[in-house]
């Protein structure tokens, strides 16, 4: 509970720090400030939550086991996805600068995605055969019955 009110009183300290400096800037226009809020509003609410909730409605059919893992390989393809997009699209590449983004930016966010999605295949799969192994030992173990 303490940790809770200290992030909402850090949290509420910061964004009276913010609304204190723009409103003291002679550059601030108020037009643009509110624009950016309200794209940011929709950004998040509209699209951002409905592909969290369309995401997190399909996670119900991932079998209980494998859920954690499949959440975990979720939010970090958004993340990798979110950060590395924009230079995979070329996103401020100059044509006659061969220096900016110079590499392929678009294979190596399929490769980590790649790894991303590989890690959590073998996270679900080998839990699964390792349960299945101690089965087999214990029924192998078992003495037949009708023997003392």
């Amino acid at each position: 509970m303490r940790t809770r009110t200290g992030l909402v009183v850090g949290g509420c300290l910061l964004m009276a720090y913010a609304v204190v400096g723009a409103l003291t800037d002679a550059d601030l226009a108020p037009g643009g400030v509110l624009l950016f809020l309200a794209a940011v509003l929709v950004g998040h609410d509209v699209v951002w939550m409905a592909a969290v909730l369309t995401v997190g409605a399909a996670l119900t059919r991932v079998p209980p086991r494998c859920r954690p893992a499949v959440r975990t390989a979720a939010i970090t393809a958004a993340a990798v996805t979110v950060v590395g997009l924009p230079l995979a699209l070329g996103f401020g590449r100059s044509a006659d600068n061969a220096s900016v983004l110079p590499l392929p930016y678009g294979r190596n966010l399929v490769a980590v995605l790649l790894v991303v999605a590989g890690t959590t295949l073998l996270a679900c799969v080998v839990p699964v055969r390792r349960r299945k192994a101690a089965a087999d030992r214990k029924e192998s173990e078992r003495p037949a019955e009708g023997r003392p």
